[in-house]
């Protein structure tokens, strides 16, 4: 397909950013180039190095690994068969050793990283360290490649804080091509509106626990990603977006021939692409300045998840790229929203996908010059290589084009025609600070709040007093202290059921808080990661109950109605003291560390 004349919007965003980012990007290419250039990493090992590398290895594979120009695959895997969506990687590592040998390489596993499970961990102690988690990851695949002795890379990961992890630290060894694998959604479960209404009568103690246990396992029922569109789907979105998946792998379903086909394929295509010079595509080179625009066009269009707000200014740091904020509201600007995928609809990603899924997306955001298309990728050079969707033809791995008209208008339009003419987040600013929210689930009429405020210093508060009845009334309710720096940002995914019940009681209800929603954001008006955050002397700890708060989503307004004066006169509320327990203490220095929301909040890269 050919590109079209890039939209101006898109374009000045993307040489402001290449701008910004010129001495830091340049420093990171310097880095990797180095790297690149030092020669085989097997030839840099002396024989002890050398034996202890390969000393569990089959004899035919330490052949193979004694010839230089064998190409040597390291795999980093996030297994584990607590996660439904990683609980496939289990068999891979075998298929992937299986593969490399039929194109003369070898595999190994290089090492692993931790997969803990939000839906687990909401509303418990645990979700305390989800966000550092990312950080974790990303030190771990460090850890993982720092052995020197891989020619190319494969990660293993799909979910939250995991993705964007396997990247930063990948993109420390951004001098060996990778390629990211997915596993796929789970098949569909009971309908999202059904779950939904479980869970809101449950809220309201309409329904027992058994009922609630019975409706949340008929909808989470097996092996695979969550099929809801928050974080976890919206990485594999981004890696579309980003070329380091192959085409269309993110949404085919595990434990089909066509998702191990794809496996099989990906290992083979990164040997390929280590295998010489002529085809080296080293990761650094593939996450460039425009394959981050694209990656943020993709979240907007589709409505994804806010946690990507942070994650991928965190991933474009690592790669030496400066984006921020202000970047992702531009494009949001000139954007328009083509996917209503539940929350922001009432389908599942498994519907998305056969509507036409990542392929159609592409096709309509290069169609619309919303994308750049000159961008190299696993594939080879060109975003247009992901028009394309994967399928078997007689059994080998081939690739069609993808469906030029959507298979379900309630699911995808194109960009002549589609659900909202802006994208799924908005920033928002005024004298309380800097937040975003995401309007894509939110309807028209209930993007703009303007209601005295309830001040909560942690989720518990909010959920007891909805609890005794006492927020029956037009409010925003504030939970703050949640911040990274507080106790690591923690999402507030469960104050969802008892403001939605509020808002289906004729309540105009929103929620302001420096923590975060998830990428199951749904019907609540939230600004959310306010920046800076309470504990680090933002306006959210001056609060009173009563101060009337109005939040615009239309407008990108966020701001409280006390005169200036009166508002820095008052004495800032006392944080609640640091709870130990459940590992929070070990991530003390993390927390003193981490820089702000807008920034990433990373504790490996705080400050652009």
């Amino acid at each position: 397909m050919t590109q079209a004349q890039l939209h101006p919007v898109v374009a000045e965003v993307t040489a402001r950013i290449i701008d910004r980012s010129r001495d830091s990007r340049a420093d990171y290419l310097a880095r990797i180039e180095a790297a690149g250039d030092s020669g085989a990493p097997r030839g840099k090992l002396s024989c002890a190095n050398f034996a202890h590398a390969f000393a569990a290895s089959s004899p035919a594979d330490k052949v193979r690994a004694l010839d230089a120009r064998t190409v040597n695959i390291g795999i980093v895997t996030a297994y584990n068969d607590m996660l439904s969506a990683h609980q496939p990687y289990e068999t891979y590592p075998q298929m992937i050793r299986d593969a490399a040998r039929e194109v003369g390489a070898t595999a190994q596993v290089a090492g692993g990283v931790p997969a803990m499970c939000d839906g687990v961990t909401q509303g418990r102690p645990g979700m305390e360290l989800s966000l550092f988690s990312r950080d974790v990851i990303a030190m771990s695949t460090g850890i993982a490649l720092t052995h020197d002795a891989f020619d190319a890379a494969l990660m293993l990961g799909i979910c939250d804080k995991i993705v964007p992890g396997l990247v930063i630290g990948a993109l420390s060894f951004g001098h060996l091509p990778v390629i990211f694998l997915p596993a796929g959604p789970m098949t569909s479960g009971i309908s999202n509106a059904e779950k939904a209404k479980t869970r809101a009568l449950y809220a309201e103690g309409k329904v027992g626990r058994d009922e609630l246990l019975a409706s949340e396992m008929a909808a989470y029922h097996g092996p695979g990603t969550c099929t809801f569109y928050g974080t976890a789907n919206s990485n594999q979105m981004m890696m579309e977006m980003m070329g380091l998946h192959l085409p269309g792998a993110a949404f085919v379903t595990p434990g089909t021939a066509l998702r191990d086909a794809l496996t099989r394929g990906a290992t083979q295509a990164v040997a390929d692409l280590a295998r010489s010079r002529q085809t080296w595509t080293p990761m650094g080179r593939v996450v460039d300045e425009k394959a981050i625009v694209n990656a943020a066009a993709g979240l907007l269009a589709t409505g994804g998840s806010t946690n990507h707000t942070l994650h991928l200014v965190a991933m474009a740091r690592a790669a030496g790229v400066q984006f921020t904020w202000d970047d992702f509201d531009a494009l949001s600007s000139v954007t328009p929203l083509i996917a209503r995928v539940y929350p922001n609809g009432s389908e599942d990603v498994n519907a998305f996908h056969a509507a036409g899924g990542m392929g159609f997306v592409i096709r309509e955001l290069l169609g619309a010059g919303l994308a750049h298309d000159d961008v190299l990728t696993v594939a080879g050079p060109g975003l247009h290589r992901y028009a394309r969707e994967p399928w078997l033809d007689d059994g080998r791995l081939s690739w069609r084009d993808s469906p030029a008209e959507t298979l379900n208008r309630d699911i995808l339009r194109p960009v002549a025609d589609p659900f909202d003419p802006q994208g799924g987040l908005r920033l928002l600013s005024g004298n309380l600070g800097r937040a975003i929210a995401k309007v894509s689930a939110v309807k028209p009429e209930r993007r703009i709040v303007e209601a005295p405020c309830v001040v909560f210093d942690d989720q518990d508060q909010l959920t007891a007093a909805f609890q005794r009845g006492e927020l029956n009334r037009d409010l925003v309710a504030v939970v703050r202290f949640q911040g990274p720096k507080a106790n690591g940002m923690p999402e507030l995914h469960n104050l969802t059921p008892a403001l939605g019940v509020l808002m289906d009681r004729g309540f105009n209800v929103a929620l302001v808080t420096d923590g975060r929603m998830s990428g199951a954001s749904g019907k609540v008006p939230a600004a959310l990661h306010v920046t800076p955050e309470a504990l680090d002397g933002g306006p959210l700890a001056r609060l009173q109950t009563g101060d009337v708060i109005r939040l615009d989503g239309e407008a990108g307004v966020l701001e409280v109605r006390v005169d200036p004066a009166v508002l820095a006169a008052r004495s800032v509320a006392r944080a609640p003291d640091a709870r130990p327990g459940f590992g929070r203490e070990m991530y003390a220095h993390m927390r003193a560390a981490v820089g702000p929301a807008d920034q990433g909040a990373s504790s490996l890269y705080p400050r652009l």
